[in-house]
Formats: structure tokens, sequence, C-alpha cells
């Protein structure tokens, strides 16, 4: 029967999402700094609220690696409190841009200043996660922990530091085995693994803080809301919102590539998108966005049907309800391990490479993000690669091409392409070198666009050659 068929492999893969999803939730939660259940509160939502919409039927939605350094500096500047206030204002802007169909557009983002984000991110996020492997507090910025890392060494505990790196072995030698071993995700079998070895040799790591889901939750009250009268809170606001859009949009045209069947409608996932993280500010709890690595193991489990998502989300309610004690025993050195690797995997040195040899623009573009994101945060580093990008465009659609043709003594100038001011300077030089006191016909008729700026000196050019080659030799 179809009906039991479908219902059967959509069971499994929510099993099998939901135990990819649980050491993720917890580990993200952990790296920004709020407490472990709020991270678990957001998967579920985005299994029990986001699963529901049709924008995108197996794509799954959660607490992302992504938006782990954005939410660090929210909670370090503004309190865990204000967190719900700006989730929650970012789902109501996603709703918005839902409402205004501007879910397409998020695909002529370029697609470098993506990489180039995704890149800083991975930088970032192993540059504060090599202190949690360690056990050692952070320094503050990401410039001071990265310039701290050859002192790390001497600091470390040598303990947590052997768990870290054991769970991200698992993770890497887990790729390489059968099909059914792999069943069971990588992730949880690491953390699992980790959490068995602290137990046994009862290793003194620091471990997982948990108070219970009921009092993780977190309400915002109406004088929270002045928080949004701020430039900063307003900007976190704007960078959680498209920044969550553009991951999941980007992870929606992924997931439409790995199966058959029908295409993501953009508006609408946006528009659930919105509403997931509007419950999430509700509750206090960390924003969502779709997340690939869970996306992807719901297609290859075989989910059928949006209901994969929605029972994934039941299964992490009723862990963090029934067994919320099991995360007390779990290292932070190996969440810490979890989200090394998935820094890791953010880094795209394959695109990088490819790119240098067929488009060195666009290697640049997505090097200098991830520089700027390192060096200043997220939401200024996406806005310098977005300049850049819109500066080699530019660049690229203003070639100015120039011919020299003699027609019987006289010398015809024609000007094909683009004229901008962005080259001007090329057109003014090659002007400025035609022989002087020849009579020049300037033709403009193989221009696609002509800016002010490039007629004004071609009038100034014309009355400065006038009176050399005699003013009816220039046209």
């Amino acid at each position: 029967m179809p009906g039991v068929d479908t219902f059967r492999e959509d069971f499994g893969a929510s099993v099998v999402v939901a135990l990819v999803a649980l050491p993720l939730c917890v580990g993200v939660a952990v790296a920004s700094g709020v407490p472990a259940e709020l991270g678990i509160i957001t998967g579920v939502v985005g299994g029990l609220v986001t699963g529901w919409f049709r924008g995108s039927s197996l794509q799954v939605s959660g607490p992302a690696a992504g938006l782990t350094v954005l939410v660090y500096e929210a909670v370090h500047t503004h309190g865990v409190r204000a967190l719900g206030v700006l989730v929650l204002a970012a789902g109501l802007l996603q709703l918005g841009m839902g409402a205004l169909r501007l879910g397409r557009w998020f695909r002529a983002i370029s697609v470098a200043v993506v990489h180039g984000m995704l890149a800083g991110i991975g930088l970032v996020l192993i540059a504060g996660q090599l202190y949690a492997v360690g056990g050692v507090p952070a320094p503050g910025g990401t410039l001071e922990k990265l310039a701290a890392v050859p002192r790390l060494a001497g600091q470390a505990d040598w303990s947590a530091v052997a768990l870290g790196a054991g769970t991200i072995a698992v993770l890497v030698a887990w790729r390489r085995m059968p099909a059914r071993l792999r069943l069971v995700p990588g992730a949880l079998v690491g953390v699992a693994a980790a959490t068995a070895v602290s137990t046994l040799l009862q290793l003194p790591v620091e471990k997982v803080t948990v108070a219970g889901v009921l009092e993780a939750v977190a309400t915002p009250g109406w004088g929270d809301f002045g928080l949004l009268a701020s430039g900063g809170a307003l900007g976190t606001v704007i960078a959680l919102a498209l920044i969550a859009s553009a991951e999941t949009l980007f992870s929606a045209a992924a997931v439409d590539r790995m199966r058959e069947g029908t295409r993501t409608h953009y508006d609408r996932e946006l528009m659930a998108q919105g509403v997931g993280n509007t419950v999430c500010g509700l509750l206090g709890a960390l924003p969502m966005t779709a997340v690939i690595v869970r996306s992807a193991a719901n297609v290859e489990a075989g989910a059928r049907t949006r209901a994969s998502r929605i029972m994934h989300g039941g299964w992490l309610l009723l862990f963090a309800v029934a067994l919320p004690q099991l995360l007390e025993v779990v290292p932070l050195a190996a969440l810490a391990g979890v989200l090394l690797h998935a820094g890791w995997k953010l880094l795209p040195a394959r695109a990088v490479a490819g790119l240098w040899q067929t488009h060195r623009g666009e290697a640049v573009v997505l090097v200098a993000t991830a520089s700027a994101v390192v060096a200043t945060n997220l939401f200024e580093g996406v806005l310098v690669g977005l300049g850049l990008a819109v500066v080699k465009a530019a660049w690229e659609t203003s070639h100015v091409h120039i011919e020299e043709v003699w027609e019987g003594g006289e010398l015809r100038v024609q000007v094909m392409g683009s004229a901008s001011f962005l080259r001007l300077p090329k057109l003014l030089d090659a002007l400025d070198a035609l022989p002087a006191g020849q009579p020049v016909r300037l033709d403009l008729s193989g221009l696609r666009h002509l800016d002010h700026a490039c007629l004004t000196a071609l009038h100034g050019w014309e009355q400065n050659r006038a009176p050399l080659a005699g003013r009816e030799g220039v046209i």
C-alpha cells in the first residue's frame, strides 16, 4: 500500500534526522553562549511548526552553525533575555519579505559572497571551538583568538583535547563505514563514544549544564522591545533575517538538486521560516534556518513527504522532556569537536581553487568576504562582500573597446561597448594618443551605454582637439 510504505519511510527518516539534529542542537546552543535547552527548543519548533509548511517538503530546519557567531555576539552585547526580541523581530521581517515575494531574489546573491560568508563563519567557529576543546576560556574577538592559539597548548586540558580529537576522528572515519552502519549519524556516535570514555574513566572535564526545557523558556516582556530602538540591535535583526533567509534558500536549492519531484516555492519557504523564527522568539530560543546537513540526511534516509520533518520535531521534544538528564553527562569538548568538524566543512577550499583557475575575480570576492567576516563581524563582512561583488559586476560590464580605421585619409575612431566612469581613464588615454593635427571622426554608434561623466569628457576632448585638427575634422 503506497500510504503505508510512505509512512514507513518517513518514520525511519525522522528517527535518523532527530539523531543527527540532537547533538547539533545542543552544540550550537552551547557555542552561542545560551543554555543547551534553547537549541533543542528551536529544533522542536523547526519540526513541529515549520515542518507543516509546503515551501520545501524535505528540507529540515533548526539551529545552525552558520548563525552561531552572530548569536554569540548578540548575547554577549545585549544579554540572553534580549535574544527572544531579536529573533522575533527577525521572524517578522522574514514574514514581510515572503509576503512581498522577495524569496526568489535571494538567488541573485553572488555565490562567491555566500561561500565567503560561510568560510568566514567556519573560521570564526574554528577559532572559538579550539578553546572549547581545550577547556580554556576564549579571548574576546576572533583576531585575538587566532593570535593566542600558539599559547593554547600550554593552557589546555589534555583530557578534554583527547575527547574532542576523538570525536572528530570518529566523524571523519564514520564516512567510510558500510552504508548500514552509517544509518546511525556519525555525530551521535562520536559524542556517545566521548561520553562513554569520559564516564568510564571519570575524567574531570566540563559537562553540559541542563536546567530543564520549561525553565529555559523566556518569553519576552513588553519592556524588552525597547531594545529595538538601538541601531546595533536593528542591525542584528536585519543580519539574522538576511543570513538565515539566504542560508535557507541556498539549502533549498541544494535539496532540489538531490531529488526529483516538486521544486521549492521560495516565497512560501521564506514565510515558513518567518513563522518558525517568530515562535522561537516568543519562546526566547535560538533563531532557526534550514540546515543542509539535516536536510541531506532526511533525503538520503528515504523521506517522501514533510511528515518526516514533523516527526523529527516530535522525537526531539520527547527526548527533551523525558531524558534531559542524559545531556548532563555529555562533555563540552565532544560537542566542540562536532562544531570544529562542521566549521572545517564550511571552508570551501576546492571552490577557491576552482574559481582561481576560471574566475579570479570571484575568488578574490570570496576570500575578501571571508577575511572581512573574521576581521569585523558577520554583518559587516557580508556587506563588504556584497559591495565588492557589485563593484566587480560593474567593472566587468563596463568594458569599452576602441578601433582605429583609416577611410580616405581620415581616421575614424569607433568606440564600442559600455563607456562609464570606470573606463574613462582608458578611453581618454586612447584618444590622447591619436596623432596630433590629424582629422578624426569619432563614431559612438557602437556604444551600449554612455554615462554623463564620459559624455562630458568627450566634449572636453573634442574642444581641445578642434584647434589642432580643424574643428570640422572632429565629430
